[in-house]
């Protein structure tokens, strides 16, 4: 018999994948230049230069059985190695290569850190906007995943609401910080205060509470803006990193799990993640991608466009009259809509060829997401077009 949890998926797609998909047809239709397509973070620059210099190097002198086999379960041990004195180097951390999981990418990092500290009913706790992949993440273990309302004026987690919905059946808290789709980075002020409201109720409960800090965008963070490292503040966390968007290898899905060294069981977690690897088919990124990342640890891609086309798009939306929390990283703005049906105003907007994602799986009603992850001279050009739809409202 077929698994209707699969079969009701089929019915449940992604909006962003289907609008994407929408706008590549349409871009054949009429030209590329003529969609204005915000949908999918999807990075806009090239990778790094060392790491094409990597790649092709090692298909050039080594040994293709070493660089096309198998990985150890829990990653190349040298590769391990790297991104602990990277973290170490970078955050003042004490990571050890014991401490490192090679994973395929930031998704797959959350689903193994949720399965490692949960069992059937347990509940994850993550704060409105949130990324709705998290919702198959988390169901999939058998886990329940709750959403805590959002602060709309600021987009800082919601600790009236959050301590309202703290019992003992919670034993992590899933944030994403910088934020998708938001574009808010938690402040050192916010994460303190998470990092003690956990720790009290660790101790009422009688039972960690995991933070699993999911930080694809963490090197993506504007001028001036306060963005702590999470594990810094918090000892029972499990960061969750991809390389996807600080150097543009998305395709690529590799990535890791950083269990921090005071954590609670930590010497056990990461082995737990190489047998939940085993459950779950995951086995093993692919080893020259993860010799290759080793070149990039200390750079990024050049990033400086994400806050060019932000301070464009912040400072023409806000003058036409949007609400808007100003970024503060990300390649995200999450504005209100002009009108109370954020899906009836994406479709206005598709209208005029402008693909914006609206807002009700992210969990906060009447926004929408633009992901703007697109040339600056697109960005530009779309200005007209967006006055066009504020024109409809007038």
């Amino acid at each position: 018999m077929l698994n209707q949890n699969f079969i009701d998926m089929c019915g449940q797609k992604s909006v962003i994948r289907e609008l994407f998909a929408y706008g590549s047809e349409r871009a054949r239709d009429i030209g590329y230049e003529n969609v204005f397509d915000y949908s999918l973070g999807n990075p806009s620059v090239p990778t790094p230069e060392s790491f094409t210099k990597e790649m092709i190097r090692l298909l050039q002198t080594e040994n293709p059985v070493t660089l096309h086999g198998y990985s150890p379960s829990l990653g190349i041990d040298s590769v391990r190695e790297a991104v602990a004195v990277s973290l170490n180097d970078r955050f003042d951390m004490n990571y050890q290569k014991e401490d490192i999981f090679m994973v395929s990418g930031a998704a797959g990092a959350i689903a193994h850190c949720a399965r490692a500290v949960t069992v059937l009913g347990d509940e994850i706790l993550t704060f409105a906007p949130f990324f709705p992949e998290y919702m198959p993440y988390i169901t999939a273990t058998g886990a329940v995943l709750k959403v805590v309302p959002a602060d709309t004026s600021s987009f800082q987690i919601n600790f009236d609401a959050f301590i309202n919905m703290l019992n003992d059946k919670v034993m992590a808290v899933l944030i994403n910080t910088p934020n998708n789709p938001s574009g808010i980075v938690y402040s050192t002020e916010t994460i303190d205060k998470l990092a003690m409201i956990l720790k009290e109720k660790e101790e009422e409960f009688g039972h960690p509470i995991y933070i699993i800090s999911d930080e694809p965008y963490r090197e993506i963070v504007f001028q001036g803006v306060d963005s702590p490292f999470v594990a810094a503040h918090y000892h029972n966390t499990l960061t969750c990193y991809s390389f996807s968007k600080s150097i543009s290898l998305p395709g690529e899905r590799i990535g890791y799990i950083a269990v921090n060294p005071a954590c609670e069981d930590a010497a056990l977690l990461v082995d737990m993640f190489g047998q939940i690897s085993r459950g779950i088919g995951h086995n093993c990124p692919p080893s020259i991608i993860q010799l290759a990342v080793v070149k990039s640890l200390y750079e990024t891609a050049d990033l400086s466009v994400y806050e060019t086309n932000k301070n464009i798009l912040y400072t023409e939306l806000t003058k036409m009259g949007f609400d808007i929390v100003e970024p503060g990283g990300t390649f995200y703005m999450f504005p209100k809509a002009l009108e109370d049906n954020a899906i009836d105003f994406a479709n206005k907007a598709k209208k005029l060829d402008l693909l914006l994602v609206p807002s009700d799986t992210f969990g906060v009603p009447g926004h929408f997401r633009i992901s703007y992850c697109i040339p600056t001279e697109k960005v530009e050009r779309s200005i007209p077009v967006f006055q066009k739809l504020v024109d409809l409202y007038a």
